[in-house]
């Protein structure tokens, strides 16, 4: 079956540095003191709005939920402005848009000390002093993608046992990010809690397939509209096992602020857009192929047998905005730092 995943003729995409003071105006800091290839990126981008804008609030930015470490929210209750940094534009400017708007807004809160905040994916983008700025190379797990993981309110969890998980099913971890480049936001539910990593390391590496294969059509039709997609993948372990056996990944559409049928508790939904009536899938449901016997634990512990925490899986297109941000070059597999 196919999974019909609309394309929307532009998508925004929003970073914010909160900042105790900055030390130049934004319109004498961009493009001129963003380092490295995105300087052309940013001028070009400046100059066909809405591609690329900058401005500055002198008041402390208010957000709503975010995963931050007590260091972060520290700085953030300090910082008394903020600089939004927002892109506009058609989907297959992706991924280069993104990077151009990141690169921007890491160089500000490289400058002023100030905490770059990604809104999509709830959390602080890491500073990295010792980095030129935004990496050339586009990889999925450059902090692109956060995950949220949640117990249900009736959860009844036995005291854990590796041999013998399938009495618990509390768990669910669904991804934060994936809207950024026109793709459904992925769930897994009903999941021991014993299993959260094996949970996030298989997730993630659905991500990745996704990703890849949406630049991939978007590069290859640049005009389209939609983009079908299987409901079965088929993952092939990468890198270091990429003599390993692949293994089968279901994809479901499901709301993802409704509940599990027949659950007696909920648990809180996360809100990942777009709004209902759009016409846009907001989710998928990740599970077992069709025809496995076992429990979706038994299935998270056949996927294990890949060891997908112990490499990676990105296998993610290069790009060098320098030289084209719409160009998508082979993919190739990266090891975990």
């Amino acid at each position: 079956m196919k999974i019909v995943l609309p394309l929307p003729a532009t998508l925004t995409s929003l970073f914010v540095v909160a900042v105790e003071h900055l030390p130049s105006d934004v319109e004498t800091f961009v493009p001129w003191r963003v380092p490295g290839p995105y300087r052309k990126a940013a001028r070009d981008a400046l100059d066909t709005p809405p591609a690329l804008t900058v401005s500055h609030d002198p008041t402390p930015w208010r957000p709503g939920e975010l995963t931050l470490t007590d260091d972060e929210r520290r700085r953030l209750r300090r910082a008394g402005q903020h600089v939004l940094v927002s892109t506009t534009a058609p989907p297959h400017r992706l991924p280069g848009n993104v990077q151009t708007a990141r690169a921007v807004a890491r160089a500000l809160a490289l400058q002023s000390d100030g905490l770059l905040i990604d809104p999509l994916t709830a959390s602080a983008v890491p500073a990295c002093p010792r980095c030129p700025g935004e990496p050339r190379a586009f990889h999925l797990g450059d902090d692109w993608l956060t995950w949220d993981t949640q117990i249900h309110d009736d959860a009844t969890c036995p005291p854990w046992d590796p041999s013998d998980t399938a009495a618990c099913d509390c768990l669910r971890v669904t991804s934060r990010g994936l809207s950024r480049f026109a793709l459904p936001e992925i769930t897994l539910d009903g999941a021991a809690c014993a299993h959260s990593l094996c949970a996030t390391s298989l997730l993630r590496s659905v991500a990745h397939r996704l990703v890849t294969d949406q630049l991939a059509h978007l590069k290859a039709h640049p005009l389209a509209t939609c983009h079908e997609i299987d409901d079965l993948l088929r993952i092939q372990p990468s890198g270091a096992f990429q003599g390993g056996s692949a293994f089968g990944v279901r994809l479901t559409p499901c709301g993802a602020d409704l509940g599990e049928p027949g659950r007696a508790g909920s648990i809180r939904r996360l809100k990942v857009g777009p709004a209902p009536g759009s016409g846009q899938l907001t989710c998928l449901k990740v599970g077992p192929p069709p025809g496995f016997t076992g429990s979706l634990n038994d299935w998270l512990c056949t996927t294990r047998s890949t060891d997908l925490t112990a490499v990676d899986p990105t296998v993610d297109p290069t790009v060098d905005p320098a030289v084209d941000p719409a160009v998508v070059p082979a993919a190739r597999p990266a090891l975990a730092a």
